[in-house]
This record gives structure tokens, sequence and C-alpha cells, in this order.
């Protein structure tokens, strides 16, 4: 499957590349980034596995996550998109989940809100199934409101700390 490529006003959403390794490991070795995702960084090989279970998820289930470029700059933000990470949470069974990580240099600037409603008109435009859910830690408050300003409203409290939060696909 070819990765669509998405653009926005300030961005670009694309498939992940090999040379997009060093971002990756950076972003995912930032503490201040996996903060809510996992609790502590994660190392270069981690973020390699990634790239390659998102190349896989596309191939295998048509959706995956993209790699996000500032437009202008040609600067790595972030990665977010859809997947079946099949967690084994009843709440997000059968339901494309959406992720996203983005770079704390790219933080307060509205891209991720920007990136997200990029992505999820993809979906409503794409997908087959009516709605996506996203996981978001308690406390993780920058995440909840690029959620719901992009549709998500909380679904399902966990007993792990973390909210399930729910969109359905807007009418085309």
């Amino acid at each position: 499957m070819i990765v669509p490529e998405l653009s926005t006003r300030r961005l670009i959403l694309r498939a992940h590349r090999a040379e997009d390794h060093a971002d990756c490991a950076a972003l995912w070795g930032d503490a201040a980034v996996t903060q809510f995702i996992g609790g502590k960084p994660q190392s270069p090989q981690d973020a390699w596995f990634r790239i390659l279970r998102y190349a896989g998820s596309w191939q295998l289930l048509g959706f995956g996550f993209w790699a996000m470029f500032d437009r202008e700059t040609g600067a790595f933000i972030g990665e977010g998109g859809f997947s079946d990470f099949r967690r084994g949470i009843a709440s997000l069974e059968g339901m494309p989940e959406t992720g996203w990580a983005f770079a704390a240099n790219s933080w307060g600037r509205g891209l991720a809100s920007e990136a997200i409603g990029a992505m999820t008109d993809w979906a409503d435009a794409q997908l087959l199934h009516h709605e996506t859910r996203c996981l978001i830690s308690n406390g993780n408050t920058a995440s909840v409101k690029v959620a719901t300003r992009n549709g998500y409203s909380a679904f399902a409290n966990l007993p792990n700390a973390a909210q399930v939060f729910r969109r359905s696909r807007s009418p085309l």
C-alpha cells in the first residue's frame, strides 16, 4: 500500500522512512514526550521497531502512522496516526486507535490539533469504521485538549489511570 501524504497549512504528514530514525529516536528518547506514553524514554532500537511496525500497519490494515514535518522548515515535529495495538482493553477493541506524539519544541503552537485534524479528515473519508478511539493517560491535559478539539469525547475510565476517548465519523 502506498501511504497517502497529507498536508495542512503548516504541516506535511508522510510515510516514515529509514532516514527518519534519528528524529524518531530523539522523540521517543525524550522524557518529557514519554511522560504520559509509557512513562519512560525509549531506546533507539525501540524507535526503529516503531518505524517497522508503522510500515507493517499500512500494509496489513490499510492505515497507520505518519511522520510529521513543519512545511516551512522541514523539521520533524512528531508522528501520529491510527493502529490496532491489540492492547486487550475492551473499550478499544474493534476500532482503529488514534495515537500521536510531538517533539517538545513543537508544543504550544497548535500543530498537534492541526495534524490530528488532517488525520481525522482522512479517516472520515477513507476508513470503513464508524469511529476511532484514543487512549489518554490521566493528567495529560494537552492531549485531552487536542482530542476534544478534534471531536473526541471521554468514553471509558480505565483502572490504570487512563481514559478512552471516541470520535464518530463526520458525515461525508
